[in-house]
């Protein structure tokens, strides 16, 4: 027996404390490879067969300028048609408008950036173990649409929460001013509580993932406030009634989280869109892309400003996150040109990387898409009761997914 507990521990640290190192070996010699910087495979040769690093920088040049173009354009539309009838937020053809924007946002996540994802974290010249033994693309952009819809949720009842205890100072301020006016014998006319818009006030609003009804009336002897010539529910020291419209007030306080956490995934994409166009020195690769960027641009940024919009953001903060969409790829096409001499797109540190970001931004654009874009108004009421809408909605939607699918051929 003494010499069976003498010979385990041997036995077991011979063994194990071999395989231990060998794995400690391979992990550390894996690590080494995958954070080379060294052009690998035969992407380096296919790349200088189409190298013209002064057509490329011209090319460059364009795309800056026409990205930048088609950015502000997209984003500005919503923000700028408050103030046009056919152009606001709530008529049939920015409904419309959004649907194909929704289309395109998530043909881009599933067709343009997840294959790319897939493709740089399984490339050839990386290790085989871990990168070619486990989906890492499919993986990390699941994890990411569950972080969204961890933020997204989070971010909700934050707002909410502020909200609720902002309405309720300005609740309390004003019973404190009613009753003072009240026995002074001073009756305010004209006071606001729901203003008849009850269907609004107890409306359903379904918004991804949750539908909420609230709907807050009183009211005390509504004849006699009627005999003595007040209207009750209004202003009839009587009958009174107030109205909470927390079907608008979460309808916005879900517009301020979306809009903040889908700039969150064009943005994080859009830096390395612009990365890599400007450390290219190929024109083949630059020309095609021009086109196919300045398109998706545009209509991210359509989507992105219907959101600040309905946000309903004050002036300055509404152009700061337009701005920071406008200027994120043609900032970070500067930066690529900027560091392009150091930088090496074909070696396994920056595959991985881009792999990686572009993963993260596929789960975030497909979650924003289908939950807070597409599901938010193809479930609403409004939708639901006009079928000529609903047509031409899905319509669009396929139509945008479609077009922005096709645009994979040339990039």
């Amino acid at each position: 027996m003494s010499f069976l507990e003498d010979l385990l521990p041997v036995l077991w640290l011979g063994n194990f404390g071999g395989r231990i190192q060998g794995y400690s070996d391979s992990f550390v010699q894996n690590v080494s490879e995958s954070m080379s910087n060294i052009t690998c495979g035969t992407s380096g040769e296919e790349y200088e067969t189409c190298r013209d690093e002064s057509s490329a920088l011209i090319l460059k040049l364009v795309a800056i300028s026409a990205i930048l173009v088609a950015g502000v354009c997209g984003v500005s539309i919503p923000l700028v048609g408050k103030k046009h009838r056919f152009l606001r937020t709530d008529s049939n053809l920015f409904v419309v408008a959004k649907a194909f924007a929704a289309g395109v946002i998530l043909a881009t996540g599933f067709v343009h950036i997840l294959p790319d994802a897939t493709s740089a974290l399984t490339d050839s010249c990386l290790p085989k173990f871990p990168w070619s033994k486990f989906p890492f693309s499919g993986f990390i952009s699941m994890m990411a649409a569950l972080a969204t819809l961890l933020a997204d949720f989070v971010g909700t009842q934050y707002y909410e929460r502020k909200h609720e205890k902002q309405g309720q100072s300005v609740v309390v301020n004003d019973d404190e001013s009613s009753d003072s006016l009240s026995e002074t014998g001073i009756v305010p006319v004209g006071t606001k509580g729901n203003s008849g818009n009850e269907e609004e006030g107890g409306g359903m609003h379904i918004v991804g993932m949750h539908a909420h009804a609230a709907h807050h009336t009183h009211s005390h002897d509504q004849e006699q406030g009627v005999r003595e010539g007040f209207y009750p529910g209004r202003d009839s020291p009587h009958g009174h009634s107030h109205g909470i419209d927390t079907g608008d007030d979460e309808s916005g306080v879900r517009h301020v989280v979306v809009s903040q956490v889908l700039e969150l995934g064009i943005v994080s994409h859009s830096v390395i869109i612009g990365l890599s166009l400007g450390v290219s020195h190929s024109p083949c690769t630059i020309r095609p892309l021009i086109g196919a960027l300045s398109f998706h641009q545009f209509f991210e940024g359509f989507a992105l400003g219907g959101c600040i919009s309905q946000a309903k953001f004050g002036t300055l903060q509404s152009t700061i996150m337009a701005c920071f969409f406008a200027l994120t790829t043609p900032m970070g096409i500067a930066l690529g040109i900027g560091i392009a001499s150091v930088y090496n797109a074909n070696s396994p540190r920056a595959l991985i990387i881009e792999g990686i970001l572009d993963s993260i931004s596929a789960g975030i654009l497909v979650y924003m898409a289908l939950v807070d874009l597409i599901a938010a108004d193809f479930l609403s009421k409004r939708m639901s009761s006009n079928v000529r809408l609903q047509i031409v909605s899905y319509v669009a939607l396929f139509f945008g997914a479609a077009l922005m699918s096709l645009l994979a051929v040339w990039a």
